[in-house]
Protein backbone atom coordinates (compact mmCIF):
# COMPACT_ATOMS: atom_id res chain seq x y z
CA UNK A 1 0.00 0.00 0.00
CA UNK A 2 1.41 3.38 -1.03
CA UNK A 3 1.32 5.97 1.73
CA UNK A 4 -0.45 9.21 1.04
CA UNK A 5 1.98 12.08 0.51
CA UNK A 6 1.37 15.59 1.77
CA UNK A 7 1.81 18.53 -0.59
CA UNK A 8 3.71 21.69 0.37
CA UNK A 9 1.35 23.93 2.33
CA UNK A 10 -0.89 21.08 3.53
CA UNK A 11 -1.91 21.12 7.18
CA UNK A 12 -0.42 18.09 8.95
CA UNK A 13 -1.69 17.41 12.48
CA UNK A 14 1.16 16.17 14.65
CA UNK A 15 -0.19 14.21 17.59
CA UNK A 16 1.44 12.53 20.56
CA UNK A 17 0.06 9.13 21.54
CA UNK A 18 0.63 8.02 25.12
CA UNK A 19 -0.21 4.40 25.89
CA UNK A 20 -2.63 4.18 23.01
CA UNK A 21 -4.46 7.45 23.73
CA UNK A 22 -4.24 10.82 22.00
CA UNK A 23 -2.43 13.05 24.49
CA UNK A 24 -1.54 16.19 22.54
CA UNK A 25 -1.91 17.69 19.07
CA UNK A 26 -0.78 20.70 17.06
CA UNK A 27 -1.15 21.80 13.43
CA UNK A 28 1.99 21.93 11.31
CA UNK A 29 2.54 22.82 7.66
CA UNK A 30 4.14 20.46 5.15
CA UNK A 31 7.33 21.83 3.60
CA UNK A 32 8.50 18.66 1.85
CA UNK A 33 7.26 15.09 1.71
CA UNK A 34 9.52 12.79 -0.28
CA UNK A 35 10.53 9.13 0.13
CA UNK A 36 13.58 10.22 2.13
CA UNK A 37 12.31 13.20 4.12
CA UNK A 38 9.24 14.67 5.76
CA UNK A 39 9.81 18.32 6.69
CA UNK A 40 7.13 19.97 8.82
CA UNK A 41 6.94 23.59 9.95
CA UNK A 42 5.40 24.57 13.27
CA UNK A 43 4.48 28.24 12.77
CA UNK A 44 4.27 30.92 15.46
CA UNK A 45 0.86 30.95 17.09
CA UNK A 46 0.03 27.33 16.24
CA UNK A 47 -2.50 26.19 18.82
CA UNK A 48 -1.89 23.27 21.15
CA UNK A 49 -4.69 20.78 21.59
CA UNK A 50 -5.28 18.66 24.69
CA UNK A 51 -8.07 16.06 24.69
CA UNK A 52 -10.69 16.52 27.37
CA UNK A 53 -11.52 12.81 27.50
CA UNK A 54 -9.21 9.94 28.32
CA UNK A 55 -7.42 8.23 31.17
CA UNK A 56 -3.82 9.35 31.42
CA UNK A 57 -1.93 7.31 34.05
CA UNK A 58 1.11 9.58 33.69
CA UNK A 59 -0.94 12.76 34.06
CA UNK A 60 -1.90 15.48 31.62
CA UNK A 61 0.56 16.78 29.06
CA UNK A 62 3.14 19.04 30.80
CA UNK A 63 2.42 21.92 28.41
CA UNK A 64 -1.22 21.74 29.41
CA UNK A 65 -0.46 21.85 33.12
CA UNK A 66 1.98 24.73 32.53
CA UNK A 67 -0.70 26.71 30.68
CA UNK A 68 1.05 26.71 27.29
CA UNK A 69 -1.63 27.05 24.62
CA UNK A 70 0.34 27.90 21.44
CA UNK A 71 3.83 27.98 19.91
CA UNK A 72 5.77 31.20 20.29
CA UNK A 73 8.94 32.57 18.72
CA UNK A 74 9.93 32.15 15.08
CA UNK A 75 8.44 28.72 14.62
CA UNK A 76 10.55 25.63 14.09
CA UNK A 77 11.25 23.24 11.24
CA UNK A 78 11.19 19.49 11.96
CA UNK A 79 13.11 17.14 9.66
CA UNK A 80 12.19 13.44 9.76
CA UNK A 81 13.68 10.46 7.98
CA UNK A 82 11.43 7.41 7.62
CA UNK A 83 11.59 4.96 10.50
CA UNK A 84 14.00 6.97 12.64
CA UNK A 85 13.30 7.64 16.31
CA UNK A 86 14.24 11.31 16.24
CA UNK A 87 13.77 14.50 14.28
CA UNK A 88 16.32 17.20 13.52
CA UNK A 89 14.64 20.46 14.49
CA UNK A 90 15.84 23.84 13.25
CA UNK A 91 15.51 26.93 15.44
CA UNK A 92 15.96 30.65 14.78
CA UNK A 93 16.26 33.58 17.16
CA UNK A 94 16.26 37.37 17.40
CA UNK A 95 14.66 40.14 15.37
CA UNK A 96 16.60 39.15 12.22
CA UNK A 97 15.64 35.47 12.56
CA UNK A 98 19.23 34.30 12.91
CA UNK A 99 19.94 30.58 12.92
CA UNK A 100 20.05 29.39 16.55
CA UNK A 101 20.99 25.73 16.24
CA UNK A 102 20.07 22.11 15.65
CA UNK A 103 17.87 20.24 18.11
CA UNK A 104 17.87 16.43 17.99
CA UNK A 105 14.45 15.52 19.34
CA UNK A 106 14.10 11.91 20.42
CA UNK A 107 10.61 10.56 19.68
CA UNK A 108 8.69 7.58 18.35
CA UNK A 109 9.16 7.07 14.59
CA UNK A 110 6.36 8.88 12.77
CA UNK A 111 3.24 6.93 11.86
CA UNK A 112 0.90 8.44 9.29
CA UNK A 113 -2.79 9.04 9.88
CA UNK A 114 -5.56 10.41 7.62
CA UNK A 115 -4.96 13.87 9.15
CA UNK A 116 -1.22 13.88 9.79
CA UNK A 117 1.32 11.94 11.84
CA UNK A 118 1.46 10.29 15.27
CA UNK A 119 4.50 10.07 17.56
CA UNK A 120 5.50 10.46 21.23
CA UNK A 121 8.20 12.78 22.50
CA UNK A 122 10.84 10.94 24.54
CA UNK A 123 11.95 13.92 26.66
CA UNK A 124 15.68 13.21 26.19
CA UNK A 125 17.32 15.40 23.52
CA UNK A 126 20.58 16.84 22.21
CA UNK A 127 21.21 20.49 21.33
CA UNK A 128 23.91 21.93 19.11
CA UNK A 129 23.90 25.71 19.21
CA UNK A 130 24.98 27.64 16.13
CA UNK A 131 27.89 29.26 18.00
CA UNK A 132 29.03 26.07 19.76
CA UNK A 133 31.72 23.58 18.77
CA UNK A 134 29.62 20.60 19.77
CA UNK A 135 26.39 19.34 21.23
CA UNK A 136 25.07 19.07 24.77
CA UNK A 137 22.55 16.66 26.24
CA UNK A 138 19.24 18.09 27.41
CA UNK A 139 16.66 17.02 29.99
CA UNK A 140 18.64 14.04 31.28
CA UNK A 141 17.25 14.42 34.81
CA UNK A 142 13.74 15.02 33.50
CA UNK A 143 13.97 11.87 31.39
CA UNK A 144 14.91 9.89 34.50
CA UNK A 145 11.89 11.36 36.28
CA UNK A 146 9.62 10.38 33.39
CA UNK A 147 10.84 6.80 33.70
CA UNK A 148 9.89 6.83 37.39
CA UNK A 149 6.45 8.13 36.41
CA UNK A 150 6.06 5.17 34.06
CA UNK A 151 5.76 7.16 30.85
CA UNK A 152 8.00 4.89 28.75
CA UNK A 153 7.49 1.31 29.97
CA UNK A 154 10.10 -1.03 28.50
CA UNK A 155 11.52 1.76 26.29
CA UNK A 156 14.33 3.19 28.43
CA UNK A 157 17.19 1.27 26.83
CA UNK A 158 15.96 1.96 23.29
CA UNK A 159 15.59 5.69 23.98
CA UNK A 160 19.04 5.94 25.55
CA UNK A 161 20.44 3.88 22.68
CA UNK A 162 19.02 6.28 20.09
CA UNK A 163 20.55 9.22 21.93
CA UNK A 164 23.92 7.47 22.08
CA UNK A 165 23.67 6.63 18.36
CA UNK A 166 23.06 10.29 17.48
CA UNK A 167 25.92 11.38 19.73
CA UNK A 168 28.27 8.87 18.09
CA UNK A 169 27.33 10.10 14.62
CA UNK A 170 27.95 13.70 15.61
CA UNK A 171 31.27 12.77 17.25
CA UNK A 172 32.27 11.08 13.98
CA UNK A 173 31.44 14.21 11.98
CA UNK A 174 28.38 12.67 10.32
CA UNK A 175 25.73 15.09 9.07
CA UNK A 176 22.67 13.21 7.82
CA UNK A 177 20.64 16.36 7.25
CA UNK A 178 21.22 19.22 4.80
CA UNK A 179 22.84 22.18 6.61
CA UNK A 180 21.16 24.47 4.05
CA UNK A 181 17.95 24.11 6.07
CA UNK A 182 19.47 26.65 8.48
CA UNK A 183 18.78 29.30 5.83
CA UNK A 184 15.25 28.13 5.05
CA UNK A 185 12.47 30.72 5.07
CA UNK A 186 8.76 29.95 5.42
CA UNK A 187 6.31 31.09 2.79
CA UNK A 188 5.18 34.59 3.89
CA UNK A 189 1.59 33.60 3.09
CA UNK A 190 1.62 30.82 5.67
CA UNK A 191 -0.28 31.57 8.87
CA UNK A 192 -0.93 29.32 11.85
CA UNK A 193 -3.78 27.00 10.85
CA UNK A 194 -6.36 25.84 13.39
CA UNK A 195 -6.64 22.27 14.54
CA UNK A 196 -9.37 20.59 12.48
CA UNK A 197 -12.55 19.49 14.20
CA UNK A 198 -12.31 15.94 15.49
CA UNK A 199 -8.50 15.89 15.45
CA UNK A 200 -8.46 13.96 18.74
CA UNK A 201 -11.03 11.33 17.70
CA UNK A 202 -9.13 9.93 14.71
CA UNK A 203 -7.88 6.49 15.84
CA UNK A 204 -4.15 6.39 16.60
CA UNK A 205 -1.94 4.95 13.89
CA UNK A 206 -0.59 1.46 14.48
Amino acid sequence: MVERRFAPGDVVVRREILRGEVWFGCPTICVEDSPDLLALYLPPGAEFGFPTDGVFPCGRHPWETAGHRSWSGHGKLMLHRPGEAHSVDVFWTGPRRDFAGWYFNLQDPLRRTPIGVDTLDHELDLWWAADAEGYVWKDVEMFAQRLVEGRYPGMADAIRGEGDRIAALLDAGERWWDPAWARWQPDPAWTAPPLPAGWDTVPPAR
